[in-house]
């Protein structure tokens, strides 16, 4: 495996309020890694040291096989695109573009060339002369895309660069985002507190909670495996249900019973996704009472009672389906292979 950044044991903190605990990890090279949290679980705090704003109290970083722990931003060769854009108001963007070039006193005649791919690269070639203000928010993260990746940096940090977009321009940008990472062939760490663009984008995901990886894998691992509470609920939506799981491996839990569901008998916590759950009549599976009902378009999401559990279940919508009522009784089926068990 061919290393893009290492993370080896790193923790932080602040005035002796840790940050981040004993984080190891490894991002291949040219791969688009996710670090995904909510806020105050140290995610941006971790790219920064990766950039070098800031140094580990233990542990160290390398980028390929290069220790730059102790090592200035200037000199780890790294592009940081930072959520505020962070663009010069004052100069055009081919002058915002080059700016980083012309800090590292290249010739007119290559920074000129530089600008003019990065700029065609990221389609804004005709926009060369135009301040960042007269601009769409679209267009200014291209500015910043071009201006971080015309300086040719070994890995591409990106701290929630989406997150003042639109919803349909976010979708639109990810996509492209993606496609150039895939293009350039470079090393992307992508920080955000969005499961949707997380899974969308990134290759391998690192979940982060209080300071400490969840769980490390790809998106749909992550999903259909989670690690445990925590992980279940934060990447998308997850019934978790508290019981016990009998010797023979059936699941109990407040009048329901699952069967197969583990192997090692004891108290456990399972958790469904609501998709994987069918709906039937009352007579088929558990029996279960809806609560509440809400059309979310794609989806029909039911809120069902069944004994002394809540339970969700999304039910997929086709033009002309009818609906179940709310109060009205149904059937809830369960395949043991769907469900994961949590300790």
């Amino acid at each position: 495996m061919a290393r893009g950044v290492t993370i080896d044991h790193v923790t932080f903190g602040y005035g002796g309020a840790p940050v981040l605990e004993d984080i190891s990890l490894e991002v291949e090279r040219g791969q688009f890694f996710a670090f995904l949290g909510p806020s105050g679980s140290g995610k941006t705090t971790l790219l920064r040291l990766i950039a070098g704003f800031g140094t580990p109290t233990a542990g160290r970083i390398l980028i390929g096989d290069r220790d730059v722990t102790r090592l200035p931003p200037w000199s780890r060769n790294v592009g940081l695109v930072f959520q505020s854009y962070a663009l010069w108001p004052h100069m055009s963007v081919r002058k915002n573009v080059a700016f980083g070039l012309e800090r590292r006193k290249l010739s007119r005649a290559e920074i000129e060339r530089k600008v003019a791919d990065a700029l065609a690269l990221v389609g804004l070639s005709a926009f060369a002369d135009r301040r960042p203000a007269q601009l769409s928010g679209g267009q200014q993260q291209r500015v910043a895309l071009a201006r971080t990746i015309v300086i040719e940096p070994a890995v591409l940090l990106l701290d929630e660069p989406l997150s003042n977009l639109d919803a349909r321009l976010r979708v639109e940008m990810r996509v492209e985002l993606r496609q150039l990472q895939r293009k350039l062939g470079i090393t992307a760490i992508y920080v955000t507190h969005d499961q949707e663009d997380a899974n969308a984008i990134a290759d391998s995901i690192a979940v982060l909670d209080q300071g400490r990886i969840q769980q490390i894998g790809s998106p749909i691992e992550l999903y259909d495996r989670p690690a445990n509470r925590f992980v279940a609920t934060f990447l998308g939506t997850a019934n978790l249900i508290e019981g016990t799981i009998e010797p023979g491996g059936r699941f109990v839990a407040g009048g329901l019973a699952l069967p197969t569901v583990g192997n090692e008998p004891g108290r456990a916590c399972i958790s469904i996704r609501p998709q994987d759950i069918s709906v039937g009549p009352n007579e088929d599976g558990i029996s279960a009472r809806i609560a509440e009902r809400e059309f979310l378009g794609n989806i029909t999401r039911y809120h069902t009672r069944a004994g002394t559990q809540s339970i969700v279940v999304d039910v997929p919508h086709r033009r002309g389906m009818k609906a179940h009522d709310v109060g009205e009784t149904i059937g809830l089926i369960i395949t043991p292979s769907q469900v994961s068990v949590l300790r």
